[in-house]
Order: structure tokens, then C-alpha cells, then sequence
């Protein structure tokens, strides 16, 4: 069974620093509710923050890792990422859009569609909407910060 989820948050941070925060995989246990990159789990990371198309970028919450494949990257714009391994879902597939505000800010919508096993419906949809409003609530709050460091 598909299901889905959709999540927004609005930053007072430009476009620009939302963007370098999300190519940057190395940022997000900051900011997100992954607990750690997994480095020796992950392929492709650019040393400088610049996650290219094709890298895998595993994280680590709780004790349980996934990794997520990205698909498609426009600049300051759109990423886009697919599950790479994860025990608990399956065909994952994610967008990440990043609007301008009229006052510099950014809209950041996060939605994404994913299979779960036969039962496990209704909870990861809870599980899913809850924990991915989070993300987008901690990069929106954690993008605004780093703006005016």
C-alpha cells in the first residue's frame, strides 16, 4: 500500500542557506531528528558539503540506519532522494522544494510517497508524518539561526 506525506515550514533564512544545509548531509543530525551520519555506511559525499547526484547518505536514528540515495538536485531550488536501504519502508521517493518568501525567507515543503510491509500502514503514517514535520520544523528554525551567525 502507497502512502504518503506532506510537510511544510516557512524560514526566515534565504533560499541559499536552506539549500547549503540540506546538499551538506554532515549538518543534518543538527538540525533534523537523525541521530548521526553514517560515514563508513555512505558513498559519494563531498568532502566540502556538496553532496553530488548518486551519493548514498546513511543516518543513524536510534539504532536503526537507513540510506537515502539522491536522485535529483536544482540548485537552491529542489533535491530529490530515494531510498537506498531501509528496513522499514520500501520504494521511498522524496522531494525537498525550496520557495523564496517576498521577504527573503524560504517555504519549505517536503513531501514524499513510500510502501510499507502488510499491517505496518497506519502506524508509519502516523510515524512518518510526525517524525518528517520535525525535519522540516528543525531545518526551517536551524537555517534561520545560522543565517545571522
Amino acid at each position: 500500500m502507497v502512502q504518503n506525506y506532506d510537510v511544510t515550514a516557512t524560514s526566515t533564512a534565504s533560499p541559499a542557506v536552506v539549500w547549503r544545509l540540506l546538499l551538506d548531509a554532515r549538518t543534518w543530525p543538527v538540525w533534523s531528528a537523525v541521530d548521526e551520519l553514517v560515514v563508513e555506511r555512505s558513498s559519494g559525499l563531498d568532502p566540502n558539503g556538496r553532496d553530488p547526484v548518486g551519493a548514498v547518505r546513511a543516518f543513524r536514528t536510534g539504532k536503526t540506519v537507513t540510506g537515502e540515495r539522491l536522485t535529483g538536485l536544482v540548485e537552491e531550488k529542489r533535491m530529490t532522494y530515494e531510498d537506498a536501504f531501509n528496513k522499514a519502508i520500501r520504494d521511498y521517493d522524496a522531494t525537498i522544494e525550496l520557495t523564496p518568501t517576498a521577504d527573503g525567507g524560504t517555504i519549505i515543503r517536503w513531501h514524499g510517497t513510500y510502501g510499507t510491509r502488510w499491517g505496518m500502514g497506519l502506524v508509519m503514517r502516523g510515524v512518518m508524518g510526525r517524525v518528517m514535520q520535525q525535519m522540516v520544523d528543525g531545518l526551517a528554525s536551524h537555517a534561520a539561526t545560522w543565517s545571522k551567525a
